[in-house]
């Protein structure tokens, strides 16, 4: 183990150190709201510890001496150092960072933002979208939702929220007053929307090459199916609003699980912050499957 530090009790170098910018025993103490007794006491018990004089006591007020004023150079960087880390720790207190993929920000998260708001106003949300898996130390994540199986690390903690139900969704007007449900041979006289997951084969049980737009996002598929361009298979979560209202509707009367879920993770640490509890709860009352 390393020595333990032997420093002047910090209440000592606080009244130095405000005694030294003010130049007054009397202004210290009114800064520092205690008696010019105790700011004088204060500043003499830390020039005993250290064995050096640091003022010099004039009629009207204090000189710092030549080591007092290297001193109090030093003493004031300090404590600068940590006003701005207890800064940070306020700010950082009540922000809470999640790390989602672009298409669960777009869907799920981002048109409940407001009800996160009105819920909890003092807490600002940041939200990293992306495919990658985010570091939690890192990367100073918080809250992750990831497309993930169990088990996870044991320094983890992880609860499911939806599974990967996969659906197959078009436009109305894509189907110019076909009735659905439809077969999955029928289903390739449509345009077929691909995104990176590329889950068409499986289902179409097809090992040939299947032609259609690419994307790179899921969102972007679901997007192109709500303008009429294509046929898009994508996890039902994603499209529970739009099939609701009827923006997209289910061409198969059957959809398709498979593995892996998604699950919400964070760390476990004894020092989550009120404000990441606040939304972790938030999460799991928005997003777990009923």
């Amino acid at each position: 183990m390393l020595p333990r530090r032997k420093l002047p009790a910090l209440n000592s170098l606080r009244a130095f150190e405000v005694a030294g910018r003010c130049l007054s025993f009397r202004r210290a103490a009114e800064e520092l709201g205690v008696t010019q007794g105790a700011v004088a006491q204060q500043v003499r018990s830390l020039e005993e510890h250290l064995g050096v004089l640091l003022f010099q006591r004039l009629p009207r007020g204090l000189a710092l001496t030549p080591k007092g004023i290297v001193y109090l150079a030093s003493l004031t960087r300090a404590f600068d150092v940590m006003g701005e880390a207890t800064s940070i720790m306020v700010e950082r207190s009540n922000t809470v960072t999640i790390s989602v993929t672009p298409t669960f920000a777009a869907k799920l998260l981002i048109p409940r933002l407001g009800s996160l708001n009105t819920r909890f106003p003092d807490i600002e949300l940041k939200t990293v979208a992306t495919e990658s898996i985010s570091d939690f130390d890192a990367d100073q994540i918080d809250i992750a939702v990831r497309l993930s199986k169990e088990p996870f690390a044991s320094n983890l903690q992880a609860e499911p929220l939806f599974p990967q139900e996969l659906v197959v969704v078009a436009s109305p007007q894509l189907l110019e007053g076909q009735s659905v449900p439809l077969s999955l041979e029928m289903l390739q006289q449509f345009p077929l929307l691909h995104d990176a997951h590329n889950h068409w084969p499986t289902i179409l049980r097809s090992n040939e090459k299947i032609a259609g737009a690419k994307f790179n996002q899921t969102s972007l598929a679901i997007d192109a199916a709500l303008a009429g361009q294509g046929v898009a298979l994508v996890c039902r979560a994603f499209v529970a609003q739009e099939l609701a209202f009827g923006r997209l509707v289910q061409l198969l009367d059957h959809s398709f699980f498979i593995k892996p879920d998604y699950f919400l993770v964070k760390k476990k640490d004894i020092q989550t912050s009120v404000a990441v509890s606040a939304v972790w709860q938030w999460c799991l009352d928005e997003f777990e499957l009923k």
